[in-house]
């Protein structure tokens, strides 16, 4: 099929961009891995009752609105759907209930959003240990609450944010230990004039702290050496019970599409990841690809939706002045929030496993390093490191950090895995069937 604007991802900027082209009369196919519209932020939304609404918020209640809007606007809406590749000239492979099709584009949005970044400390794969933003996504999507003591370990908006939702949803929250230390609030000061125009975020993030505290939740900051034992996370000097450890260290942008299209990418020095080089507006080196929301840079849901609407506006030809300086505003809190909550568990420990797909751990990956793996495609090959499943998804930041840190160079020297489709599983009766249909999208 041949459209004027192909939008991978149903999040916040997926959905608006959708809406936004519709009403500028663009043909639209929208290809989401998801069953539902919503994003890891909206998730479940159409499904939340009352009760659940409350307990997630506003914020979380304000998605209700875009995602009606993107059910009636006039778009193909595809769920279910795993784009395994993109290539130049605006063309996406993806499967559909076992199917595999090829759809043309005038215009690719890439609105895939951002992953929760893994926090490979020692024992983060036993029983009772998952990230924050994972158990936000059970409460979201089953209204599961967990039971027994929590304790929230790490950095960052999303780790107050879901210890307060937990309290509300009954949950016996323990403990919050951050790892961020007075330095980084030094570092982020200079950021804080700016980001003054987001007082009511600020201020929101004042009132969960208050609110956990009013609640008797011990807080402890400046805290390293995290450990899961179990029942139990340690920390240097000290040691708290618990029955779900809950870890974050911020989130990445989902770069595996980006990559594979040979996006060229930029490192972030705060908050150590990748992400795809753009301008302001979300264009890229490549004409017919633009990134919208997370999948570009750490921003939130109102910031990923003005992006969608502005990539949708750049494809129909239209000014998004007005847009963009909504979109401005909404981007200033960032550098203060990426000054204040740098991942500080980035450097895994020798016995700490890294790439659960293949068992290796960071003493295997610095062993494979100090054996002549030179780079992270390097691991590849003298130890399976990013060749399981998840294609690196999950060890592919902390594989690079070893790197770096082994030889003595930056990690944006260093560089990353390489990407190459197919970037999703994909059968090969799937690809055997689509050789007639490569044939007709060719002709097009």
């Amino acid at each position: 099929m041949s459209v004027d604007l192909a939008i991978v991802g149903a999040g916040p900027a997926g959905m608006a961009a959708a809406v936004e082209a519709a009403e500028h009369g663009l043909s639209v196919v929208v290809l989401d891995d998801q069953p539902e519209p919503g994003g890891q932020i909206y998730r479940g939304i159409e499904r939340a009752g009352p009760g659940l609404s409350a307990i997630l918020g506003d914020e979380y209640e304000a998605g209700r609105a875009l995602v009606e809007d993107f059910r009636s606007a006039r778009i193909d809406y595809r769920p279910n759907s795993a784009v395994w590749r993109l290539d130049a000239g605006a063309r996406i492979a993806c499967s559909r209930d076992g199917a595999a099709s090829t759809v043309v584009a005038g215009r690719v949005l890439i609105a895939t959003g951002a992953m929760e970044r893994p926090v490979p400390i020692p024992g983060a794969e036993r029983p009772g240990v998952m990230g924050a933003g994972a158990a936000q996504v059970l409460l979201k999507a089953s209204g599961l609450v967990p039971t027994g003591r929590v304790v929230l370990a790490g950095s960052g908006p999303l780790l107050l944010l879901v210890g307060c939702q937990l309290l509300d949803a009954g949950a016996e929250v323990a403990a919050v230990l951050e790892t961020t230390v007075g330095g980084d609030y030094l570092d982020a000061a200079p950021s804080l004039p700016r980001a003054l125009s987001g007082w009511r975020d600020l201020a929101r993030g004042v009132a969960m702290k208050r609110r956990l505290r009013r609640a008797g939740v011990e807080f402890r900051s400046g805290v390293s050496g995290l450990a899961a034992t179990g029942d139990a996370v340690r920390f240097d000097g000290g040691e708290i019970a618990c029955d779900l450890l809950l870890l974050h260290e911020g989130v990445a942008p989902q770069t595996h599409l980006s990559r594979q299209a040979g996006l060229r990418h930029r490192w972030h020095a705060e908050q150590r990841h990748w992400a795809p080089a753009v301008d302001s507006l979300g264009r890229t080196e490549e004409e017919t690809v633009l990134v919208a929301g997370d999948a570009g840079g750490i921003a939130g849901a109102r910031a990923a939706a003005l992006s969608g609407r502005i990539a949708a506006r750049l494809a129909a030809g239209a000014d998004p002045a007005r847009l963009a300086a909504a979109l401005d505003r909404e981007r200033a809190m960032r550098p203060l929030l990426d000054r204040l909550f740098r991942p500080h568990t980035v450097l895994p420990a020798d016995e700490a496993l890294v790439c659960r797909c293949e068992s290796l751990t960071g003493g295997d990956i610095r062993q494979a390093v100090r054996d002549g793996a030179m780079g992270p495609n390097q691991l590849k090959a003298f130890a399976r490191a990013g060749m399981g499943p998840c294609q690196g998804r999950m060890c592919g930041l902390a594989a690079a950090e070893i790197v770096a840190d082994e030889r003595g160079l930056p990690v944006e020297e260093v560089g990353s895995f390489r990407i190459r489709p197919p970037i999703k599983p994909l059968t090969l009766g799937e690809l055997a069937a689509m050789e007639g249909e490569t044939a007709e999208a060719e002709a097009l």
